[in-house]
């Protein structure tokens, strides 16, 4: 599996594939790490891109001990199919999202 890597600066998660990259967008706030938007380009769709992201995404979060917010539908959809990572999410979800591809 490709790395998961954060880079605070641009405020996402990259994951490089050849010569493509994968990034989830996030931003802090109130402690929390809110997941915005997730996007895998269009060469890399059908091949589980998206879900390597999110699965490297919450492990490096989990590690951190860090609370998350998924307004992200990709993600939120996600974590709701890997209860492993529901003690990290915040009680008080916000709905919806910017949408995603992955």
């Amino acid at each position: 599996m490709a790395d998961v890597v954060d880079n605070p600066s641009q405020h996402r998660f990259e994951m490089a594939v050849g010569d493509a990259l994968a990034v989830a967008h996030y931003e802090t706030e109130g402690g929390r790490v809110v997941l915005l938007h997730t996007e895998v380009p269009p060469e890399l769709a059908g091949q589980g891109i998206g879900s390597k992201l999110a699965r490297g995404v919450f492990e490096t979060l989990r590690g951190r001990g860090a609370r998350v917010v998924t307004k992200c539908e990709f993600m939120a959809g996600y974590a709701t199919r890997h209860p492993e990572y529901a003690a990290m999410l915040d009680t008080d979800q916000p709905r919806g999202g910017r949408g995603s591809r992955g």
